[in-house]
């Protein structure tokens, strides 16, 4: 929020201070200060008030050049006219305007010197309003009005208000009530410690039994509250006061017409958005409702909305609507969004409509989100804006309106009131001491409290808690009775109100004591594993990445996921992010493929991705969760009723594969990703983890959403804990991905907790090295042969590697030959060869036994 400090001083008297003493003031209550900014210094040299002598049109150029005598009184040291070229045409002899003289600098660095220029000399230039940087405006020249008091020669600076300060904030989501001169100048009352007048608290007119226009709110929950009043018979020709019109301008918003321009004033002023409508544009009552599915609105940036059911809106129900029930009328306004294109004030309005109300922050957050629509209005209700405004921007509107444009305010006044009283809370004295460390007196919290707006019942030992207060009395102490002020919808609990102390007290008298840090045992098992596995995927050649948690509700269809699949029960969130990703991640692969296609259509072909997170399993009747404050640690028995409810979130692992995993070059041809490979990532993350090779088997399965031919499962201990494989072809044309796609996921959390890991015996005596070469059926997995060799083999066998896989016409239909490495070693010994021969003759018996395996040539 952008404002002058000149308004600011009209709520406050703000003494002059240096820029970095008001920016602290601000930033000391916790206010984000985005830049202070003197306006005297962005133009530089000599700005002075100019008359306009003489205009000599010149012509023979392709466009309309004029050439100016301009009497700037003594600033150009000869009291002579200044001969001045330019271009604008909306000036005339005597008229009055803003002249920079050679020397000086404009905004932006543009400097002005004294030069010729279509033949005649040009000493300066005459200003616009753009080139000051006081608008956008740079249709014409700036020309002083008539009432304003200044010679030629005199600084202009004041007079076009480049003398201010413009200060601008960020205003935080839970403090809407900063988004308003009325609360920014709280906030500097109470940082600078001076008097502060309320003027949202200035009484108002009344509702009156007969209303300024009939209107019918059928849903007090999002609108509780609905006041308007008429101002009939204004000059349509009036133009907005040139001092709102720049105080708008540097705020941000752009001038539209009188009428509306003051709805804007209003809301920058006091925080209460409002609208004006052409009362003779609305042929029958308003009704307030929530909007009928196939309802469409054209809203005042001229697109037509279709709107939601959760959607308010305004309507007129002397327009008949087809999709609507008889009497619900056609919508014309997007409640506390923006009004709609048919009853906006034109240039010929001459009886305005008047509206102040207040909507629901959830509705209207929820509304501009759907719509894409963050209107000035929006961002200020969904922060939260005082009930007790609107009779009050009501009043302020129609004064300044009849002052400006005349017309006659009407005595009805409109005001449907459903605001609910604030709910007291009730807050131990001694909470604010215990909580920060600090000496808070119990009459300085009072007084503090008080201070931000509260009303405060005081009470000796226990206090007796209202009926439907928030937060209770401590022991024996003192409590008090907190009644938050309508302006503060963020104070709902005790917590809120020990922030508020704090805040206004001084942050900076709260001592910097870091806890001593308990001695630690190092990294858990856990974390260990966590990130070895990271290493090993990182050292084969992996990137990791990281995906958000949210998918689409139609990924288990793209992933080809069957109807009974657990994968398809997912957590839906409350709030998501966006509509189109609107569930919570219960397999990895999903965000991961969305990531390998983000990257294919930015020109990478060859991928080799990886990322270990959390997963997402909904508890099946798990019920809510217990309500618990903020004012005391929950017990054992909540926290655990918690967690029962929440979602199981194992952490998985996963990998994607497409491309080359080994490049081409001059060295030879390269080879693309495999279903082996991604298996193999699986064995080396179960190795990572310290999973022994004897506990992992590899077998054949039909997994979605891999091919079913070439999908195995990955098993510890015989339970299934990942699939790897090559993608269906189906999920690789859905996701529009390379053939042949791989991946893999696996569960962590299934895996065993590492046992101590045993420093491996090294032998100092040669190994044997013996071939084998075993023909078995097609359908043997490797893996099923390899732990076949090693139960045989027994313990002189070191290592066993497969080297080759073979198959030929030779072998026979459905045969294949599969060659392993065997590495036999003694501890304390050489071997002979009839002990490494012995070995391997029993290693290839038991694979015989086991797999019908039999020895290639044999």
């Amino acid at each position: 929020m952008r404002v002058s400090l000149s308004w600011l001083r009209e709520y406050v008297d703000v003494p002059d201070l240096p820029v970095d003493e008001l920016e602290r003031a601000l930033v000391d209550l916790g206010i984000e200060v985005e830049s202070i900014v003197d306006l005297s210094g962005t133009v530089t040299g000599q700005l002075v008030v100019g008359e306009v002598l003489e205009i000599e049109e010149l012509t023979g150029f392709k466009k309309p050049i004029r050439f100016c005598l301009v009497n700037v009184g003594a600033a150009n040291g000869t009291g002579e006219p200044q001969e001045i070229v330019c271009g604008a045409r909306n000036f005339a002899p005597g008229d009055r305007v803003v002249v920079i003289l050679p020397g000086g600098v404009l905004p932006g660095g543009f400097a002005i010197g004294a030069r010729r220029t279509y033949g005649r000399n040009s000493n300066g230039m005459i200003c616009s309003a753009r080139e000051l940087g006081l608008g956008d405006d740079h249709s014409g020249i700036l020309v002083l009005p008539e009432h304003v008091v200044a010679e030629p020669g005199d600084d202009a600076r004041p007079v076009v208000g480049l003398d201010d300060v413009i200060v601008e904030v960020e205003i935080t989501p839970d403090r809407g009530y900063q988004m308003s001169l009325r609360g920014l100048a709280r906030e500097l009352a109470h940082a600078l410690g001076l008097d502060y007048s309320d003027r949202g608290r200035m009484p108002a007119t009344p509702g009156t039994a007969e209303p300024a226009y009939p209107v019918e709110v059928r849903d007090p929950v999002g609108c509780d509250r609905f006041a308007a009043r008429m101002v009939r018979g204004v000059d349509p020709a009036a133009q907005t006061p040139d001092w709102m019109r720049q105080r708008l301008t540097i705020a941000g918003i752009r001038s539209i017409s009188l009428p509306v321009d003051i709805t804007n004033y209003v809301m920058l002023e006091l925080g209460q958005p409002m609208h004006a409508f052409d009362a003779d544009r609305i042929t029958g009552p308003l009704v307030v409702r929530r909007a009928v599915p196939g309802e469409k609105l054209t809203t005042l940036d001229g697109v037509t909305r279709a709107l939601a059911p959760e959607d308010m809106v305004i309507c007129d129900a002397g327009l008949p609507n087809p999709v609507a029930a008889e009497g619900d009328g056609m919508p014309i306004s997007l409640a506390a969004v923006m009004g709609g294109e048919t009853s906006e004030v034109l240039p010929g309005t001459v009886n305005v409509l008047f509206e102040a109300a207040h909507w629901d922050p959830a509705m209207v957050g929820r509304t501009a989100r759907r719509h894409k629509l963050f209107s000035e209005a929006a961002k200020r209700w969904e922060r939260g804006v005082d009930p007790a405004l609107p009779l009050v921007a009501l009043d302020r509107a129609v004064g300044l309106l009849t002052s400006y444009a005349g017309g006659t305010a009407g005595e009805e006044v409109l005001d449907i009131n459903h605001v609910r009283p604030r709910t007291p809370v009730t807050l131990p004295a001694d909470l604010p001491s215990r909580r920060v460390g600090v000496d808070y007196p119990p009459a300085r919290v009072v007084a503090l409290l008080e201070q931000v707006g509260c009303t405060v019942a005081r009470g000796t030992d226990r206090l007796a808690e209202e009926p439907g207060s928030v937060g209770v009395a401590a022991g024996d102490g003192e409590a008090l009775s907190v009644t938050p002020p309508t302006w503060r919808p963020d104070l709902t609990d005790p917590a809120d109100l020990v922030e508020e102390v704090v805040r206004l007290d001084g942050y900076d008298k709260v001592p910097s004591v870091l806890p001593t840090a308990p001695p630690g045992r190092g990294l858990t098992w856990q974390q260990r594993r966590h990130r070895a596995v990271s290493r090993s995927l990182a050292e084969r050649g992996y990137v990791e990445v990281l995906a958000h948690p949210f998918v689409a509700t139609e990924l288990a269809d793209q992933l080809g996921l069957a109807a009974d699949d657990p994968r398809r029960r997912a957590v839906r969130l409350a709030n998501p992010l966006s509509e189109e990703e609107p569930l919570l991640r219960t397999t990895l692969l999903g965000p991961l493929l969305g990531i390998v296609r983000r990257n294919l259509g930015r020109g990478l072909r060859d991928l080799a991705l990886y990322e270990i997170g959390t997963v997402f399993q909904p508890r099946v009747d798990a019920g809510s969760p217990p309500e618990m404050g903020v004012d005391r640690r929950p017990t054992d028995a909540e926290f655990a009723a918690a967690d029962a409810v929440v979602p199981r979130q194992p952490r998985h692992v996963a990998v994607v594969l497409t491309g080359e995993i080994e490049p081409a070059g001059w060295w030879g041809g390269g080879r693309s990703a495999g279903w082996a490979d991604a298996v193999e990532a699986g064995r080396a993350v179960l190795a990572a983890a310290g999973v022994p090779d004897r506990q992992v088997e590899v077998r054949s399965a039909e997994y979605a959403p891999w091919h079913p031919g070439r999908c195995a499962a990955l098993l510890v201990d015989g339970a299934v804990v990942g699939h790897a494989g090559e993608l269906h072809p189906q999920v690789v044309a859905t996701l529009e991905l390379p053939r042949r796609t791989c991946a893999m996921e696996l569960d962590l959390d299934a895996l065993p907790a590492p046992a101590v890991t045993a420093a491996p015996a090294v032998s100092g005596y040669p190994p044997a090295l013996i071939d084998v070469a075993l023909v078995v059926a097609e359908s043997v997995p490797a893996a099923q042969v390899r732990q076949a060799l090693v139960e045989g083999a027994g313990e002189l066998l070191e290592s066993v590697s497969l080297f080759d896989v073979y198959a030929s016409e030779q072998l026979g239909a459905g045969r294949k030959s599969l060659a392993y490495k065997l590495t036999f070693r003694a501890p304390d010994r050489t071997l002979t060869v009839e002990e490494a021969v012995a070995a391997r003759d029993a290693a290839v018996a038991r694979a015989a036994e086991r797999c019908g395996a039999t020895l290639r040539g044999a």
